[in-house]
């Protein structure tokens, strides 16, 4: 483990260590937890459960206590053992470990008689690879709302680093595809180019289409185009700006900017001690990859974007 992922984890770990996180479908897909291989150990026993939310002090699990758990509890004194088990973003092998703990509360779950709600509070401070999963995303959400105005330019580099399959992608507007070219993102908001006439595309309901790889997610993100602007030498195509609906916003999604914002600002502050290399002229500059973008689209769409103003004219 390098020293700035040893100072990431410690500071997730102080940062965040009174904090729940709730195990929806969402973040079930984000942290890549393997619900079928978590288990409760208390003895030499181990009972299949649910993992309800967790932080890095304790946990909360759904388990049926009809086949003896709770009598095992009492004889260990209330000692038990979390298997937590992910998915690996590196290989997507299965990543095990167990976290030590004691059962401090049981509570029938949703007035059932056969499943509780153990809470469990953790005697260990919980592996690295626990506090780095659940830690990314605590740091997501909160910058989400502290760095929300922080945009990110589509450039060839910073595509690469987000991990973005293209710049190219789809706009559904009311329900109609439309290609288009991503310029800018940020948590909350998006800035995409396409053909059409901007009085006709403000205000509208849109969605946009996110494909990132390493690993492979698809997200498409509801929302309102809210501003518009003419793009340079094309006359027959608009910069719309949108801002994504409250809600819809996937963590996934958060967590791909809040990475990038993170990596950035590291590069920033070693730029404060800068090595001087020589100068190496680009292979494309970013000016001309855009035009060059908008000239295919603005070629394979012009007649059936004719068509669809025209339409929404009359």
């Amino acid at each position: 483990m390098g020293i700035l992922t040893a100072q990431r984890i410690e500071s997730y770990y102080n940062t965040f260590k009174g904090i729940d996180i709730t195990f929806t479908k969402d973040m079930i897909q984000v942290t890549g937890l393997i619900t079928e291989q978590v288990h409760l150990k208390c003895g030499s026993d181990f009972w299949p459960c649910v993992f309800f939310s967790t932080s890095f002090q304790g946990a909360k699990v759904v388990a049926n206590v009809k086949s003896g758990l709770i009598g095992k509890l009492q004889k260990a004194n209330n000692s038990v053992s979390l298997r937590f088990c992910f998915k690996s973003p590196e290989d997507g092998n299965p990543l095990t470990f167990f976290v030590a703990g004691r059962v401090i509360g049981v509570a029938p779950y949703k007035n059932s008689q056969d499943v509780s709600l153990l809470s469990v509070q953790f005697t260990q401070r919980p592996p690295d690879d626990l506090i780095e999963i659940i830690g990314r995303i605590f740091d997501a959400n909160v910058n989400s709302a502290k760095r929300k105005d922080d945009h990110i330019p589509i450039t060839t580099e910073s595509q690469r680093k987000i991990k973005l399959l293209s710049k190219e992608t789809v706009a559904f507007i009311q329900g109609v595809p439309r290609r288009c070219i991503l310029r800018e993102v940020a948590f909350t908001n998006a800035k995409v180019i396409m053909l059409g006439v901007a009085k006709f595309l403000i205000d509208k309901e849109i969605s946009l289409r996110f494909d990132f790889d390493d690993p492979r997610e698809s997200f498409v993100i509801k929302g309102k185009v809210v501003d518009s602007e003419p793009v340079e030498g094309k006359q027959e195509m608009v910069a719309l700006t949108l801002i994504y609906a409250e809600g819809s916003i996937p963590t996934g999604y958060k967590i791909r900017v809040n990475e990038y914002l993170n990596s950035t600002r590291l590069q920033s502050e070693r730029d404060l001690f800068p090595v001087k290399q020589k100068n190496k002229p680009k292979e494309k500059s970013e000016k001309a990859e855009e035009n060059a973008e908008t000239d295919e689209i603005a070629e394979a769409g012009e007649n059936a974007e004719t068509d669809e103003i025209a339409e929404a004219e009359e």
